[in-house]
């Protein structure tokens, strides 16, 4: 998308506009585009920053390198300590919830662009957004499990209302790996093209909307709001509360252990 020009680089986002459209790039390629604190601060800012901008009728939202987003940076995230559930609650009250509620609350199209990896939080943005287009090589996981946690960010409702409850259960307790193909076809999302065309194509597309009635849009995704996210408010303290649970079990110490070893994780139950 050589055509957008650069309107503002934050610390960890790029915001891209051409005319009526704006693309919003996460960048940190060197971690695989992993929410820390500054690309949560940075990425509100530039969603804020194009949903109040009379001049934007469309906006996109992708990843630098070669991930969309591969979820919650570890490193950056409290896992250990007896504070440490109740910072889990206040990172996603406080820094996710307002994230996804950004992008469902803008009365104009948002399309999530991916390559690579969506993953934990970085599948929740994408499936907010009301279009996802992706990369032949792209996946999408919920890979809470893996460590002992629960999707939080929006995903026990976002998936659930795009593929149903078998689907969405198969994807929060085995943890595996969702190619683009196969989520094409449970409709998970809306379009897969080849890794050589994403850019274009995404390119293509958001112009489109921008050129588009933009009134028309707005009036659509209030009452798809209406209709499956009513609740999103109360399903998303739900996540963060069961979420504080698992922080402050021994099956999550263990699987942060794994991780970091790089082992299967020996969950106990606790």
């Amino acid at each position: 998308m050589s055509e957008f020009e650069l309107a503002h680089r934050y610390d960890t986002v790029n915001l891209y506009r051409r005319g009526a459209a704006a693309q919003v790039e996460l960048n940190r390629p060197e971690r695989m585009n992993a929410w820390d604190r500054q690309l949560g601060l940075d990425l509100l800012a530039a969603l804020t920053s194009v949903g109040e901008d009379p001049g934007v009728r469309a906006v996109l939202v992708t990843g630098a390198g070669r991930a969309f987003s591969s979820g919650a940076d570890i490193k950056d995230g409290p896992v250990g300590g007896p504070d440490a559930p109740n910072e889990v609650y206040r990172v996603l009250t406080g820094r996710y919830h307002p994230i996804i509620h950004a992008v469902r609350d803008m009365p104009k199209p948002v399309v999530a662009a991916v390559n690579g990896a969506a993953a934990g939080i970085g599948l929740s943005l994408a499936l907010a957004c009301d279009l996802v287009i992706a990369a032949e090589s792209a996946y999408f996981l919920l890979a809470f499990v893996n460590i002992g946690l629960v999707p939080d960010g929006g995903s026990s409702l976002l998936v659930p209302t795009r593929v149903g409850f078998a689907r969405a259960a198969e994807m929060a307790m085995l943890g595996e790996r969702i190619p683009a193909r196969q989520a094409l076809e449970w409709g998970l999302i809306n379009q897969v093209w080849a890794d050589e065309d994403l850019a274009e194509r995404a390119g293509e597309l958001l112009v489109r909307l921008a050129d588009g009635p933009t009134r028309s849009y707005a009036g659509t995704k209030r009452q798809l709001n209406s209709w499956l996210y009513q609740r999103m408010d109360e399903q998303l303290e739900l996540e963060a509360q069961i979420q504080r649970e698992m922080a402050g079990s021994a099956d999550f110490a263990e699987g942060i252990r794994a991780f970091s070893e790089k082992r299967r994780p020996r969950f106990g139950g606790g």
